[in-house]
């Protein structure tokens, strides 16, 4: 391959479609059809009707949780689980993770304060959470990131030797297991995604999983307008509630759950294979202990070996129309209002900066085939091959500049 044959440099782009990271996984069309045409006939469209019902019913006995509470997206789970569970003051929350997980804290009425994560796991030690605790501290939010569990053993005594209530984003972690339980069961309570991109989706939706009574309770007034006398009194209400058609989409994906886990994985473990020799590019890696959905295909770039910034591979496969993501750059302690808050002041965050500038997620989900993944994979080959004549020509035209 020539320079001039990379779309970038006025060649024809590898795709003629956009192949995104995360492809919607659409259910057999005759069985979604069917499905929507009972929400019409019952005309029953929302308000905690049967479809709901049953997603919560089917979603909690796959996660063997005692309650799912479904909700209209994973953003209003995690205000929901923060409102009903009185957090207030400072929770602590990491600074690598999706912007919703932060500032639903802050719509929630509480004051998130960031912390750094480790290396390796991505997520922050019980050490570095404590480090962060101060008299004003009432919970601690931790994300299990690309599906990869934030619990651990020394995080729960933490939390229970300063009485904080203890909750996960597991918006990325449908299936996904900790020491052979699967992720929902843990601290006080979770907060799941259905998002159109998530591998059980409901288009848009979300869920609440807890394994107290009470505090399902209190979920599950707190996300309707509509009383019922089994409520706990004085719960701040919301319209969060999620309608039958989300219901009948999350239902039929959930269905199909194992099918698309194994899809994932059969594209996950192609990348690992064309990218095992490519220098500079190193695939992200999943515990063989831990069942993982394998939704996030993540490369980690080494700029100084394979010649190119994960932002210069980034634009160069964005003219493929292959359309990546930087998850989760920048961290939130560069983003406003969290980058000026009095709590971030005069503090680092070391390994989130350098995850943010080195993460790049590539193409997966039912819109990319393996072929499509042996071609993306060979087209980078190309480009690392090519990246001493792309650094020439970028210097030369800085200098021209």
């Amino acid at each position: 391959m020539r320079l001039q044959d990379l779309a970038a440099f006025g060649g024809q782009p590898l795709f003629s479609e956009l192949k995104h990271t995360a492809q919607m996984n659409l259910p057999e069309w005759s069985k979604l059809k069917n499905t929507l045409r009972g929400i019409v006939e019952r005309s029953y469209f929302t308000n905690h009707g049967p479809l709901v019902n049953q997603l919560e019913q089917e979603f909690a006995k796959a996660l063997g949780v005692r309650h799912a509470i479904c909700v209209s997206n994973g953003t209003s789970a995690l205000m929901i689980m923060c409102r009903a569970l009185g957090m207030r003051g400072e929770v602590i929350v990491p600074a690598f993770t999706f912007p919703a997980t932060v500032q639903a804290l802050t719509w929630a009425g509480v004051t998130p304060v960031l912390c750094d994560v480790h290396s390796q796991t991505q997520t922050p030690t019980a050490r570095q959470v404590e480090a962060c605790i101060t008299r004003r501290t009432t919970g601690v939010l931790l994300t299990h990131v690309w599906g990869q569990s934030a619990y651990s053993d020394d995080i729960q005594k933490l939390a229970d030797a300063y009485a904080l209530n203890l909750i996960f984003d597991a918006c990325q972690a449908i299936g996904c297991t900790h020491l052979g339980h699967q992720l929902g069961n843990f601290g006080k309570a979770e907060a799941f995604s259905f998002h159109a991109t998530k591998i059980v989706n409901a288009t848009e939706g979300g869920c609440i999983t807890t394994n107290d009574d009470h505090f399902a309770r209190c979920f599950r007034a707190a996300r309707s307008f509509h009383e019922t006398p089994d409520d706990p009194p004085g719960i701040l209400r919301m319209n969060g509630k999620m309608s039958e058609a989300q219901a009948a989409f999350a239902l039929l994906t959930l269905e199909e759950f194992e099918q698309n886990l194994t899809a994932n994985h059969d594209r996950y473990t192609a990348y690992c294979r064309e990218l095992s020799a490519l220098p500079g590019i190193v695939v992200g890696v999943y515990s063989d202990s831990e069942v993982n959905n394998y939704q996030y295909v993540n490369v980690y770039i080494e700029a100084e070996v394979c010649g190119l910034t994960r932002d210069e591979l980034f634009d160069l496969l964005a003219a493929e129309n292959i359309i990546c993501r930087r998850h989760f750059s920048p961290g939130m302690h560069r983003i406003p209002p969290y980058d000026s808050m009095p709590q971030q002041i005069g503090r680092t965050f070391p390994v989130t900066d350098r995850l943010c500038e080195r993460i790049m997620q590539l193409p997966n989900g039912q819109q990319v085939s393996i072929e499509d993944v042996t071609r993306i994979c060979g087209l980078l080959s190309e480009i690392i091959a090519l990246a001493p004549e792309i650094r020439a020509y970028h210097q030369s035209h800085q200098c021209l500049g």
